[in-house]
């Protein structure tokens, strides 16, 4: 027996990786934070829904090859983003039980986001900004451990493959450069979380 489902809230930082700036994947420099609520199908796998805000920045000061630090571009975006999937524990969870109360596990989601991006240009040569939805496929891993009574908290990674390349308004619209890359970007999530677990069910579905 054990709690069937979970919320709870994280904090932690964000990254990017594209045209500008640095290429660390993992690299955290913007305070960012996100929502989610999960259902735990069994001890091995929970179904789980997200959203987060992810502000992102990229500046060529910081980067590590001497074209970009020469180049001198930055920029900021936000990121909102509703991500659906799954977590797969590397052992059974339940923190109910005091031999199945940690586990490292894997995240595949499939996300749909909000930002900002480069529409035009007006008579004088200056961006117009709008907005968009895209879709990316964040990938993470994580641990996750009780904390005390119904309480536990985790540490997880994700990285978010997009398919958009302009994140950092780098496209041919963009009247103040047009940098756009061959490969699309990158944003990545690092952050610890608090959890609350209630609803104790008679007994767990049956499945993997």
């Amino acid at each position: 027996m054990g709690q069937v489902y979970e919320i709870g809230a994280s904090l932690g930082g964000t990254n990017y990786v594209g045209d500008i700036g640095r290429t660390n994947y993992i690299y955290p420099n913007q305070l960012a934070g996100n929502i989610f609520f999960k259902y735990n199908y069994n001890p091995r796998i929970a179904l789980r829904g997200t959203f987060s805000y992810l502000p992102i920045s990229g500046n060529d000061e910081h980067a590590d090859t001497a074209f970009r630090k020469n180049r001198g571009l930055r920029f900021s975006n936000t990121i909102n983003e509703l991500a659906l999937g799954m977590e797969y524990n590397f052992y059974e969870y339940d923190i109910s039980a005091e031999d199945k109360s940690w586990t490292p596990y894997l995240l595949v989601e499939l996300a749909a986001f909000n930002y900002s991006y480069v529409k035009g240009k007006n008579p004088a040569n200056e961006n117009i900004y709008d907005k968009k939805t895209g879709f990316s496929i964040p990938i993470g891993i994580g641990f996750k451990s009780k904390l005390s009574g119904s309480f536990a908290f985790s540490l997880e990674t994700k990285f978010r493959y997009t398919f958009e390349d302009d994140l950092d308004y780098a496209s041919e619209n963009n009247a103040n450069f047009n940098i756009e890359g061959n490969s699309n970007d990158w944003y990545m999530f690092t952050g610890v979380s608090l959890i609350y677990t209630f609803g104790r069910p008679a007994c767990y579905t049956q499945g993997l």
